[in-house]
């Protein structure tokens, strides 16, 4: 199970947007962790700490093309006096048996390779002849061209102190290190050391599956013929972006009919595949408003107070919200406005920290900052609700986009913050400082 009942209140509660927040994080819960293969678990959040099994590099090895060589043997070098040292083989990466590099001796080496006994340090292949006696060299020809190249003599010009150029064991990591902390988030840099120390799976929360369905029989999908007084659907594009963005596995449905039985059948259908469920729309006080219409008496009997109950917020855009859990497997719900800019809002404030939590991160909430107020006239409010107004964070000053207009899809596209006017304040002045919550 992924969620726990959510509370009730009377139908006259004017909820805070914490209060609604508070209750979504105290009914949902973190999915179970499961054991994925390293690719699959890309994006998830590890539940134990990983520790390394074998030090990395696991063997002294070359961090250079060029030639393993004695420190001795090349000290003084220069173009004018080169250290002439005899080429006893070849040291590729992966090459089991090893040279013995002894007095006056060298061995040519690769990148990666183990550095071969007797040898102390390499010299870069650009610091000597190549073997080939014509002064300095910018590079190895191929094996396969010029196999003559791993004997004979080699000249040297530079000397090298004692480990050079040789990444030693365990440099990396050492056996036993901790490699990754519970709770980190694995993305390609994590991927690649678990894989370069052996783990070829780790045990995870898995990415949450959230199925996002927009309601109307005004909306049209995009690159169809609109009809009269038909939409374009935007709100199920975007929430499903939003979702995926915060870490979840999204689908979209089509948009769904005016009709409550074909919603409550089509959120039926679709629980199979949800860990969380997202509708936009036909959650205020309208004949039309579908997903009320459908959802306020639908209930877990087996579990008190579970079921969809839909809240006023004193908060704008986003007033009508709805909040539950639905299904046998007591799927946490959440209904937002239809309205695009209401909607998204909805979204970053409440579904997105749900996400992150079934995730099982701790920090659940998008960055927050103090920022000055760049506009021409003054933010108001509505007296006791919080308002959320579309912005433009740069150099600790944030500009309004958009106006404080509710409607304004557009104005989604050029903001990066949200301007955050809290409920007991009426007014604010240009010039002032405001909390703002970056979105990108």
């Amino acid at each position: 199970m992924s969620s726990a009942a959510p509370r009730t209140t009377g139908p006259d509660h004017l909820w805070s947007v914490a209060e609604h927040l508070e209750d979504i994080l105290a009914t949902v819960r973190p999915l179970e962790p499961i054991e994925l293969q390293i690719l699959d678990a890309q994006d998830c959040v590890l539940v134990e700490d990983v520790t390394v099994p074998v030090s990395l590099p696991p063997f002294d090895n070359s961090s250079m093309d060029g030639y393993a060589v004695r420190v001795a043997d090349v000290t003084g070098a220069s173009e004018q006096y080169p250290a002439v040292l005899e080429v006893v083989g070849d040291v590729a990466a992966g090459q089991a048996e090893l040279l013995h590099v002894g007095p006056g001796q060298a061995a040519r080496i690769m990148t990666g390779a183990p550095l071969p006994p007797g040898a102390e340090a390499v010299v870069p292949v650009e610091w000597t002849d190549g073997g080939l006696g014509d002064g300095p060299v910018t590079g190895m020809r191929a094996r396969a061209l010029a196999p003559e190249g791993a004997r004979g003599q080699v000249q040297v010009y530079r000397s090298a102190e004692a480990r050079a150029h040789v990444r030693a064991e365990g440099s990396d990591v050492k056996a036993g290190d901790r490699a990754l902390a519970a709770g980190t988030v694995l993305g390609p840099p994590q991927i690649a050391l678990l894989a370069a120390i052996g783990r070829g799976s780790v045990r995870v929360r898995p990415r949450p599956r959230v199925v996002v369905m927009s309601t109307g029989s005004e909306l049209v999908q995009p690159g169809e013929e609109l009809g009269g007084g038909q939409i374009y659907d935007s709100n199920s594009f975007a929430l499903t972006a939003a979702a995926r963005d915060a870490g979840a596995i999204a689908y979209r449905v089509g948009a769904v009919a005016d009709d409550a039985e074909t919603l409550r059948s089509t959120i039926e259908d679709q629980l199979v595949r949800a860990d969380l469920m997202v509708t936009t729309g036909g959650v205020s006080v309208g004949a039309y408003d579908v997903v009320k219409e459908a959802l306020s008496y639908v209930g877990d009997e087996d579990e008190a107070g579970s079921g969809i109950e839909f809240r006023r917020l004193a908060m704008q855009p986003g007033k009508p919200q709805g909040f539950g859990t639905i299904g046998p497997d007591h799927t946490p719900l959440l209904a937002l406005p239809g309205n695009p800019v209401s909607s998204y809002v909805s979204f970053e404030l409440f579904v997105r920290p749900a996400i992150r939590t079934l995730m099982g991160l701790d920090d659940v909430h998008r960055p927050t900052m103090r920022a000055t107020l760049t506009t021409g006239k003054a933010l108001t409010s509505p007296k006791g609700r919080r308002q959320f107004l579309r912005g433009r964070y740069a150099d600790g000053s944030v500009t309004p986009v958009g106006g404080a207009g509710s409607h304004l899809v557009a104005a989604l596209a050029h903001a990066d913050a949200l301007i955050v006017v809290p409920e007991d304040v009426e007014s604010v002045e240009p010039g002032t400082e405001v909390e703002v919550v970056l979105l990108g």
